[in-house]
């Protein structure tokens, strides 16, 4: 099957980003797009998020690389968020030469506004704003919106229908990976409630992953847990969206853009959900047999970061009992993040080393000591074994061979978070010096 064809809508891989460094970690990881948040007006207020500085930083290199980026303003708006948001959109329009490709928006106030001070600027509609038909999408078509967000509880066959029904340029996007939320698309009241902490001001606390009990009016202060069928308490759990399996569905639905959920997540996880469908999207486009001849490394590889188990959603009917978790609300963890590669030194031998550290990408020289530099995220030691992740596909085996602190003394193990490291690895196979480059990703298994 050839799916090269001028009938296949070419779907663009939308990655979220936390800060400036997992931003270029989906750049370099295969994204096509890149959703930002700033320090205001997000729905993940408790995300690092970005400052105007890192933002146009941020810009910047996607463009240079030929990715978009677009920045959230998607909360559902109060009086006093307006004169702060016609700011808002008047500084993000004046961050030239690299503006932001597109405003994510789901309060029609904050359109408006955004429409007034920034009228070129590409806006696409929230999933927030509740999209479930076709004439939603004609309504925002009408009022200037490019692209409107699908509400999670749209099958596939709905999202087909509201292609038949829209413009072809009207752009449709659509979650294909990551957290599920407990409230119709997103709109939860629980956080509020039990912390004064509004998930539709940016500011939710996640109480869905909580564990709950239930107390009977005549026997205060005695708690009774919730059971489910004897199968545990955390009976608002969702497990996690993954259609890594269905790309040719999600081709076939005219769906334009696949989303992945987390602007909360680690580089680790955005690099691996990144770079497998990336992979599963190109090969899918080349020929239908490929992808499927791949699908065991896809499934392999989107097991290595964290994730609840895994669900399809509401895209083939709606979810029953067995879309949520009862018994937990832990992440599967199978690695852990250990750094990306932020220079290498490619000409010095080890130990000793030496400063001649830059920001250019380099590669390791055979037998030559190269030292790559990372921020060290968690402990690790001398000889031990670890993974170089490359943006490629590859997976290489590696031994630290040595370590050095920001002085280049030698230590032992990095026990300290943030710490600036220096590292000699050699593939564990060869015994040779490993080919590292600037934003390869370091991690290990997690035993």
């Amino acid at each position: 099957m050839d799916n090269t064809t001028n009938t296949v809508r070419v779907p663009e891989l939308l990655i979220p980003a936390s800060s400036l460094e997992v931003l270029k970690t989906a750049v370099i990881f295969g994204a096509d797009a890149v959703y930002i948040g700033g320090e205001a007006f997000g729905l993940r207020a408790k995300a690092k998020n970005f400052t105007s500085g890192e933002m146009a930083e941020g810009i910047a290199f996607a463009h240079a690389h030929g990715v978009k980026v677009y920045v959230t303003a998607n909360i559902l708006a109060h009086n006093g968020d307006l004169d702060g948001a016609r700011e808002y959109f008047a500084e993000l329009k004046a961050m030239k030469p690299d503006q932001p490709d597109a405003l994510i928006i789901s309060d029609p106030g904050m359109f408006t506004i955004a429409r007034e001070v920034w009228p070129e600027v590409e806006i696409h509609i929230s999933t927030q704003a509740n999209n479930t038909n076709y004439q939603t999408y004609l309504f925002w078509w009408k009022m200037g919106a490019k692209r409107v967000v699908s509400a999670r509880e749209l099958s596939l066959a709905e999202l087909k229908e509201i292609r038949e029904h829209i413009p072809e340029e009207m752009e449709i996007e659509s979650f294909v990976h990551g957290a599920m939320c407990i409230s119709y698309s997103g709109r939860c009241l629980l956080s509020n409630y039990f912390t004064g902490r509004d998930a539709n001001q940016g500011a939710c606390t996640h109480p869905c992953r909580w564990k709950y009990a239930v107390m009977e009016e005549s026997r205060p202060g005695e708690y009774l847990p919730v059971y489910e069928n004897d199968r545990g308490t955390f009976i608002f759990n969702s497990k996690d969206l993954c259609m890594i399996e269905h790309i040719p569905e999600m081709i076939d639905a005219g769906i334009d853009s696949l989303k992945i959920e987390g602007r909360m997540k680690t580089a680790l996880y955005v690099a691996t959900v990144a770079r497998t469908y990336r992979k599963a999207i190109d090969d899918y486009l080349e020929s239908e047999d490929k992808y499927r001849s791949h699908m065991d490394w896809y499934k392999a590889e989107i097991a290595k970061c964290t994730y609840r188990q895994f669900t399809t959603g509401f895209y083939f009917g709606k979810p029953n009992e067995e879309t949520q978790i009862y018994d937990n609300n832990t992440y599967v963890n199978e690695y852990i993040y250990l750094g990306i590669v932020e220079a290498v030194q490619a000409d010095s031998g080890v130990p000793g080393g030496g400063q001649n550290l830059s920001g250019s990408q380099g590669h390791a020289v055979s037998g030559g000591g190269a030292l790559a530099q990372i921020t060290q995220r968690n402990k690790f030691c001398v000889n031990d074994e670890i993974e170089i992740m490359k943006p490629d596909g590859r997976n290489i085996p590696v031994r630290v061979q040595a370590l050095f602190d920001e002085e280049m003394q030698p230590v032992e193990s990095a026990p300290h978070p943030k710490q600036k490291l220096y590292l000699a690895l050699t593939e564990t196979e060869t015994g040779r010096c490993a080919d590292v480059q600037q934003y390869d990703l370091l991690r290990v298994a997690n035993s």
